[in-house]
């Protein structure tokens, strides 16, 4: 038998909230509204951007509220208006109040990039990749008031492959917790799930990460720079300087080399190699300041690398 249609109000602004918002809308449950965050101005002109969440809103024919908050004033009332029975959160990237979370009449769900409770917070895609984790996952939670604390009602475990960076890792968790969101409230609607208490000893954090996170220390081994530059790819990439100038290292493979860390020791037609703090990095693909992402060859026949010059 299937399960009995529910009212969803979905809040997302990521482009991996997208695919939960599409598999919603193809679902037996009603999506009453889509919230979603205002448009700021972003890029060299402050043009206003809307969110990925808002154009496919859209798309699909949605009612859409754009606002700054869903705490107080228009976010609040078209979200009370809409009358929830499940307020379903995706990489919403705000801390939900009780009396928001209680507008859900049968249950606030948050789709989570980790198998909690392990990378609790906001960057659990890129932290897995920046520990050098073999696996990671995707988990519905019943929501709580604190950050990624409630309990458990759908896990999936997936392998992280070798060649992951953030943007492969997280479209694929994206499409897998589409799925496991659906199931989730599916499995509420007929009462089949039991919610899990998480075990809070076990937590771990991924924090945000900001701008000092993105430069590369040489110092560091060379595969915690390789996952370092996987955990930043394809945006905003890890950073380094070249004679002076920006570069960022969008992919690299560690391998063996000897020399002072930050110093390029071997240069070659196909690439080139810098020492690290225990062994070296030989970058992939780089994207010198102000230019488009290169391989290795191209940026050695355009830049001429030589063995004795430092990075950073």
């Amino acid at each position: 038998m299937a399960a009995p249609s529910l009212r969803v109000a979905f809040l997302g602004n990521d482009a991996w909230s997208v695919p939960a918002l599409e598999a919603l809308a193809a679902s037996a449950h009603r999506v009453e509204l889509v919230v979603t965050a205002a448009p700021k101005p972003a890029g060299r002109g402050n043009a206003l951007r809307r969110t990925p969440v808002a154009g496919t809103s859209e798309r699909l024919g949605l009612p859409l509220a754009e606002v700054a908050t869903v705490k107080t004033g228009e976010g609040a009332e078209r979200l009370t208006a809409s009358a929830p029975q499940i307020l379903a959160v995706v990489a919403y990237g705000e801390i939900l109040p009780p009396g928001i979370l209680g507008l859900a009449a049968v249950a606030p769900v948050n789709l989570h990039f980790s198998l909690l409770p392990e990378l609790r917070g906001a960057s659990p895609v890129q932290t897995a990749l920046l520990l050098g984790l073999e696996r990671t996952g995707v988990s519905t939670i019943l929501m709580d008031e604190g950050m990624d604390t409630g309990p458990i009602l759908l896990q999936r475990e997936e392998p992280i492959a070798p060649a992951d960076d953030a943007g492969s890792l997280g479209s694929r968790l994206a499409a897998i917790g589409a799925e496991v969101l659906v199931a989730t409230i599916d499995g509420l609607a007929t009462g089949g799930l039991e919610p899990v208490p998480q075990d809070h000893a076990r937590a771990t954090y991924a924090a945000r990460l900001g701008p000092p996170d993105r430069v590369l220390d040489w110092s560091r081994p060379a595969r915690e720079l390789v996952n370092r530059c996987r955990a930043l790819s394809p945006e905003p990439a890890a950073t380094t300087s070249f004679r002076g100038r920006g570069l960022k290292v969008f992919s690299a493979a560690a391998v063996e080399a000897d020399g002072a860390p930050g110093t390029i020791v071997e240069a070659g037609r196909q690439g080139f190699v810098v020492a690290a703090g225990a062994g070296g990095l030989r970058p992939l693909e780089l994207a010198p300041a102000g230019r488009k992402r290169m391989d290795a060859g191209s940026f050695v026949n355009g830049f001429r690398p030589r063995v004795g010059e430092r990075l950073g």
